[in-house]
């Protein structure tokens, strides 16, 4: 079964404007950063990277900790479908 984008969840919506307003950033700093349960994190960046909009990187620094970034190809094809989802689950994006 194939995972489409229309299957996002909400979280998954706000973890991806996270990273990519964060850049890099380990699961645990995205939960305590921005007050999300880290199981929630988890969850929505397993789906995330599904759809190939996020990518998992080691953190050399500490191997215990990757760090995910955002597909900025991939997002900007799918850019108006992510727009649509967030309108309909009334998500703004939080630009710096």
């Amino acid at each position: 079964m194939n995972f489409l984008i229309s299957d996002l969840p909400k979280s998954a919506l706000v973890v991806l404007d996270h990273v990519t307003a964060e850049g890099p950033i380990a699961p645990r700093e995205i939960s305590n950063k921005f007050n999300v349960p880290l199981r929630t994190v988890s969850f929505a960046l397993k789906k995330l990277m599904k759809l190939n909009l996020l990518f998992k990187t080691p953190n050399l620094m500490d191997m215990r900790k990757p760090q995910y970034r955002t597909n900025n190809e991939r997002v900007r094809e799918l850019h108006e479908v992510i727009d649509l989802l967030r309108a309909q689950m009334n998500i703004q994006f939080r630009a710096i």
